[in-house]
């Protein structure tokens, strides 16, 4: 116990040790999710007609098997198999379009259920997909870290009136199942397109084109894809980085990655694992943020995702101003625009993306500056730091201070009717206050001073 007590010590010091010498521990590595694919097989009456060398369930029910037994032999499996099958309960006439059933649910080890029941069926029924699909949805279990995915294998079109379009978009919508697959056997090519919204269509119109779709699903469903996110700048080059990213599901908008754009040690935007199965769309966030349309990734492919992203930096100062004081913020806007961008303070730095931008200093009285942002530069403000104005009134007033440029007058800041005495940090300028008593009933009560502030000086004004 005491040997284990000490290593524990000894590789949490080294822990320590790694991490105060600037090197970083190797990053922790994500669990996989659970892959969940639900194979939705036809077997309807015509799947009795003949195909290549066979009928097409002989040939369906071979490849189903191969197929399974090369999965059973994958040691440590990420995945469970399940199995709903229509049309094989009922005959035609008359039509049942409830003829439809799970008959092997998920479980780690339901490969032989499946294999022994796809050997078993008899085609008999119609083809109900519509329903069949929209039944699969309750097919998945929950799950909180699970891909589901559903695998059509059928040699017709909906039989039943149903819509298997909608069925499809409402699962992949409510974020049931990822977009499904589907494989038309011995299909005439005119239906590809009643079955390709379905989702992605593959057409066996023979029987290795039918094993060769097999393989390249499971492939699919099973391995994740390279891809990198390309932000480029004002130049067109991909160099922009350090900026969160967050990566959605553009059917069902669920978030499937937030990180931190990173550039890797040869200076290029660095590799991420995606599931080739979902369709991104996603959110730089610039300032303003900026969109990663919806991007489709190709499995077995390194893949491209990526904005336009060209930034520049804004410096905003205020020289002279004391370090106890809290600096002004700035109210970021683009022109014609009351959404604001950002609240920059004085005294810091934010990189833009490039463009016009109207600022709002929330000093006293506000500066507002239009300013444009160039790629790879920096653009800098300085305003002045304030002065300060201490009042001293004989009697409680209500009253306003103005900032006086010849005739023009702003409004500044009320005076605060309950009291005496009042200071206010103002910018450098000329300034009147306007003022009467509280407790005056006349117009005739109120006056008027000037005075003047400097930047980091104190203006006493004394009011009759």
């Amino acid at each position: 116990m005491l040997r284990r007590g000490l290593l524990a010590l000894l590789l949490l010091a080294g822990s320590f040790g790694t991490w105060a010498q600037g090197v970083l521990p190797p990053p922790e590595k994500k669990p996989e999710p659970l892959t969940r694919i639900l194979f939705v097989f036809d077997a309807s009456n015509s799947m009795y007609s003949r195909w290549q060398t066979g009928t097409r369930m002989e040939v369906a029910q071979r490849l189903m098997r191969e197929l399974l037994d090369s999965l059973a032999r994958i040691e440590n499996p990420n995945f469970e198999l399940a199995l709903r099958v229509y049309g094989h309960q009922k005959p035609v006439p008359p039509q049942d379009c409830n003829d439809t059933r799970l008959e092997v649910a998920f479980s780690p080890n339901s490969i032989p259920r499946i294999q022994k029941t796809i050997a078993g069926l008899r085609p008999m029924g119609t083809t109900p997909i519509a329903n069949s699909i929209l039944k699969a949805g309750g097919d998945f279990p929950d799950c909180a870290d699970c891909r589901e995915i559903i695998i059509l294998i059928t040699d017709g079109v909906e039989a039943c009136d149903g819509d298997p379009c909608a069925a499809s978009a409402i699962l992949q919508s409510k974020g049931i199942m990822l977009k499904p697959f589907v494989i038309g056997i011995g299909l005439d090519a005119n239906f590809a397109k009643d079955l390709g919204c379905i989702g992605t269509y593959f057409d066996a119109g023979d029987e290795q084109t039918f094993g060769k779709a097999l393989n390249v699903i499971m492939t699919q469903a099973l391995d994740n894809t390279s891809a990198q996110i390309n932000l480029q700048d004002h130049q067109g080059v991909s160099s922009e980085t350090d900026v969160p990213v967050i990566l959605f599901n553009a059917t069902s908008g669920a978030t499937e990655e937030a990180m931190i754009h990173t550039m890797n040690y040869l200076g290029s935007p660095d590799t991420l694992d995606l599931d080739p199965l979902v369709p991104y769309r996603g959110t730089v966030y610039t300032v303003p943020p900026v969109q990663i349309g919806v991007s489709s990734v190709h499995a077995g492919k390194h893949n491209h995702l990526g904005a336009n992203a060209a930034q520049g930096g804004l410096r905003l100062n205020m020289y002279g101003m004391p370090s106890r004081q809290t600096p002004p913020l700035a109210v970021v806007r683009k022109p014609n625009s009351t959404e604001i961008v950002h609240v920059q303070p004085l005294g810091s730095e934010q990189r833009y993306l490039v463009g016009t931008y109207e600022l709002d200093i929330l000093t006293l009285p506000r500066y507002r500056k239009t300013l444009v942002v160039e790629g790879g530069k920096t653009t800098e403000l300085s305003i002045p730091a304030p002065g300060n104005a201490s009042l001293t009134l004989k009697i409680a007033s209500i009253g306003a201070i103005f900032l006086r440029e010849n005739e023009d007058w702003t409004y500044v800041v009320p005076l605060d009717a309950g009291q005496t005495r009042q200071a206010f940090a103002l910018q450098p300028g000329t300034y009147t206050v306007v003022y009467r008593p509280k407790a005056a009933q006349q117009t005739a009560y109120s006056k008027s001073q000037s005075f003047t502030v400097t930047s980091g000086a104190t203006a006493i004004v004394n009011l009759p």
